[in-house]
């Protein structure tokens, strides 16, 4: 199977798919190793790491690019994170195509304007599009992909607007009526109780999604167990955990003068190179280079 038909199978079988957010080629490939089911393409992560807003700052290409460069490194599913299509329709029917070339095997879509603004802020501009313009780009999306297998995950970000569980179900099933393959649910409460309550009402037939940064004691087991989620997505801990890092790591080195104390508790300059790729590069030395 390749990396579509893997996601689209997981989906189907009811089992829990896992995705780690990444934003470069490395945090993949740890989350790879780590054992994630696939790569979620954080536009988030992306925008953080250039250290400007995730309000659809960074151009479209950048966001495109570190997609390819992600996808050429792992052997799963990547699921990119194209915020609101960066634009209308039109704009989502020539988009689409690109991610898929680029190694995508699926791509998530909000239902807010664009630019938009990042959900998890306390005081975010979150302003929502016409249900029925989103169809529009959710069939824009459907009918740009070139193999079937290619998903097209539906974001209402209702809850994240303050709109309501009435209006997250209506966007819900109108947006799997358009097409979508599946819906993914978010809410930046700091219980899950919210998204409890929507997923136990989701009349809908296709899966739903999760991102539970802002609740994060809900866990695997307890998202496996209520039955109508497919996917569970980790959205900034690769970012989160390399800040955290490198800020600690920085503070030290300031502290004590050098690298002498904290130069022990890094991983090897040998495991970066492993990670590299340097073994397959040196086949490629031994068979080519003459």
């Amino acid at each position: 199977m390749n990396k579509n038909q893997v996601l689209r199978k997981a989906l189907a079988s009811g089992e829990l798919f896992t995705a780690m957010s990444a934003h470069n080629p490395l945090a993949a490939k740890l989350a790879e190793e780590a054992g994630f089911g696939g790569i979620w393409g954080s536009g988030f992560e992306l925008s953080a790491s250039y250290a400007v807003p995730d309000a659809n700052i960074l151009s479209s290409g950048t966001h495109l690019e570190m997609m390819r460069a992600i996808a050429s490194v792992v052997s799963i599913p990547l699921i990119a994170d194209i915020d609101t299509g960066f634009g209308n329709a039109v704009n989502v029917s020539y988009i689409v195509p690109q991610y898929e070339a680029a190694g995508a095997s699926a791509v998530v879509m909000e239902d807010k304007t664009f630019p938009k603004d990042t959900s998890l802020r306390a005081d975010g501009r979150q302003e929502l599009v016409r249900i029925e313009e989103f169809q529009g780009k959710i069939n824009a999306a459907r009918d740009a992909r070139k193999d079937k297998d290619f998903m097209v995950i539906a974001r209402t970000e209702a809850l994240i607007a303050g709109l309501g569980q009435a209006e997250a179900i209506k966007r819900g099933l109108a947006y799997e009526e358009a097409g979508a393959d599946a819906i993914l649910i978010h809410s930046k409460q700091t219980t899950p109780d919210e998204v409890l309550a929507f997923i136990d009402a989701w009349p809908g037939k296709v899966p739903l999604v999760l991102v539970p940064t802002a609740y994060p004691e809900l866990t695997e087991a307890d998202i496996k167990a209520l039955g109508k989620v497919g996917i569970v997505i980790y959205g900034n801990h690769a970012i989160r955990a390399a800040v955290g890092a490198m800020r600690e790591v920085f503070a030290r080195i300031r502290t004590d003068g050098g690298i002498r104390r904290v130069d022990k508790d890094l991983p090897t300059v040998a495991e970066i190179i492993r990670l590299q790729g340097d073994k397959y590069m040196r086949t490629l030395e031994s068979l080519y280079l003459r």
